[in-house]
Formats: C-alpha cells, structure tokens, sequence
C-alpha cells in the first residue's frame, strides 16, 4: 500500500512539473517572436507534426474539414510570414494585400497552383511552394479505375444488379470497350500522363499517342508514344485521357472542336482540371452520341450541383475529384507542404517551389 501511495504522488509530482515546464516553454517560444503561419484547413497528421516539432512558428489554423470562409481567411492572414492553403483556397490581389508585406512564403498543398496569382506573388517577391510528383502513382492509379469503369459500364451494371435489372443473360447486354488492341491517346505527356500510359500498357494497347505544347521524346520513347497534333489525337484515338495542368492556353481546349472529331465508340477521361473541358459541348457529344462515355474526376465548378445534366447520363461517371485520395498520398503531400513553407520562412531552398 506504500508504494502504490508513493507512486501516486510521483505521478502528480511529474505532472505538476511537466505543465510548469510547458508554460515556460510556451512563454519562451512567445518571447522569441517566431513567424506566425495560417494553415486554412485540417490537414493530414504528418503535415501537422512537421510544423509543430519545427518550433520554428507560431501556428494558426481554419481546424475544420470545410474551407475556410473568404471572410475569416482575409481578417487570420494579417501580419502572417507563411500561409499554407489548399486548391480551394483564392490566393489573389485581395489575400496578398490583406496579409500584407510580411508574408514571406505560400505553400499549397497541390500539384496544381491555377488557384493562385503568380503574377501577383511575383510583384510581391512571395515564394511558392508546391508538392508533385508524391501524387503522380495514385493520380495515375485512379485515371486507370475511371477508364475502366466507365469503358465497361461497372457503375451502370452494378446499380442494375441492385435494383432488379439483372435479368437472364443477353449476349450484348452492359457491353463496353476493351483496352485490347486500342489506341490511346494522351493530352499531356508530364509525370502523371507517362505514370497512365505505363499501368495501360500490359493491357495490350497497341498504340500510345499524344499531344502536348511541344514533342517530349526523352519521355515518349520510354513508352513509346508518338506526337501528333490535337486533331490527329482526336480523329484516331479510341481513349483520350486529359492529363495536362490548367493554363491560359489549356481552358476550354476540350471542347466541341475536340468532341466532334472523335469516334463515336471512344471514350474521353478527364483527372487534371476541369477548366480544361467545355462541359456543356461534352455534354451535347454524350447526348447526340458523338462519343460512346467519359469519365471526369475533375469538373467545374467543384463540387458539381447535384441537378446538373451531367448526372443524369448512365454514359458519364462522374468522381468528386479524388484522384489522389489514398492516405499514404494525401499525407506525403501534407509533409511536403508543410517542409516547403518552413525552409521558405527560413529563407532555404524549398524541396518543390515554382519559379515565379
């Protein structure tokens, strides 16, 4: 009975201690006026303890699943040093001005950054950090699931088998299109579109093709794929696969002149951005039969209403953009993040920034 008293009053001993020792710490970490971040969201755990174990900032935080409200984000990023956002976040004029001169550095938790002005973090001397390449196996991972499953209609027959639509065996019934002997064209040959072509290849494709800003033959012949214009990918691919990044030059490129060009059996698959797609030409090209099926994981605006045309077709599968949705992904991303934004505030070379 001794000793268990004794240990007792070891423990609130130590835990008496230990909170005095946190108050000086924490008192000790305010005096030496760290750099103040915001993190505009609940990020996953690895990117978190990065930035805790640092010491190197003061942390704030949006502590919620949603995005951050416009208002709350221009009022928290006053007089910050780092802000680290998500593709949901506007990084314009209005953000930069309300932050004001102190910011030193924005990390996005994002391959892509059409989300942010460069133009205006440029004009500012702001740093960009971004994080590719974590994402590109899972990204290439789902662009794969989506053509099938929109190429051999698993969403339709599934939900006939639910709901009483499984009746006896018909010799076309739920028939799709076979990657056997295709021709797959890519719209972007980058990391992502080389990581789809190389999982569709023992599929027995027979020809890889794609289009880019310019020919990419240290990365085509690994494949190997052959460069041909935008017309030529349309007129003989019976897969396209949009895998480019948003820019002036790619808004709305898949559009009525892309959908009408190809074959009434092909089907187009879309995991970059949705910008990149005229949603309504692809809707008339699914309704009028100009193409057999797409499959988007990415839309505009996002998230898609509910009421929008494209969720009434059984020839459009539609994901909530979650392309690089698997833990291990979303936390690399997180880590890469949070290491950008702190070797930025250090004023070190970030592991992935963009050159402004």
């Amino acid at each position: 009975m001794g000793t268990l008293c004794h240990l007792r009053r070891l423990k609130k001993t130590l835990v008496s201690g230990f909170h005095t020792w946190w108050k000086l710490q924490a008192t000790n970490t305010a005096g030496k006026q760290v750099p103040r971040i915001y993190v505009t969201r609940q990020i996953p755990p690895d990117g978190m303890k990065i930035l805790h174990q640092s010491k190197l900032c003061h942390i704030e935080q949006w502590d919620s699943e949603d995005p951050v409200p416009r208002s709350e984000l221009l009022k928290k990023v006053a007089g910050i040093q780092g802000l680290y956002c998500l593709l949901t976040e506007k990084i314009d004029a209005e953000v930069l001005d309300a932050a004001g001169p102190s910011l030193k550095v924005v990390s996005t938790m994002s391959v892509g950054y059409d989300h942010i002005s460069l133009q205006e973090l440029k004009k500012r001397g702001i740093r960009l950090g971004y994080t590719p390449d974590v994402l590109t196996e899972a990204v290439a991972e789902l662009t794969v699931a989506l053509l099938l499953a929109t190429s051999r209609r698993l969403l339709e027959a599934a939900e006939k088998a639910k709901t009483g639509g499984w009746g006896t065996w018909k010799p076309l019934w739920m028939c799709g299109h076979g990657l056997t002997d295709s021709t797959v064209g890519i719209l972007g040959l980058g990391r992502i579109g080389v990581a789809v072509a190389t999982r569709l290849k023992p599929f027995g494709v027979k020809r890889f093709l794609y289009t880019d800003m310019s020919a990419r033959p240290e990365v085509a012949t690994s494949i190997p794929a052959d460069f041909v214009t935008m017309d030529e990918l349309a007129r003989l691919s019976d897969f396209i696969v949009v895998c480019c990044a948003l820019t002036p030059e790619t808004q709305g490129i898949c559009s009525k002149s892309l959908f009408s060009q190809m074959k009434d059996t092909a089907i187009f698959v879309n995991t970059s951005r949705g910008g990149v797609v005229n949603q309504d030409d692809l809707y008339q090209a699914l309704v009028n039969g100009q193409i057999a099926a797409a499959g988007l994981d990415v839309t505009e605006p996002e998230p898609l209403p509910i009421d929008h045309p494209l969720f009434k077709l059984k020839n459009c599968v539609v994901l909530p953009h979650i392309a690089s949705a698997t833990v291990s992904t979303r936390n690399a991303m997180a880590a890469l993040a949070a290491n950008n934004l702190l070797a930025g505030l250090q004023g070190e070379a970030m592991e992935k920034e963009v050159p402004l």
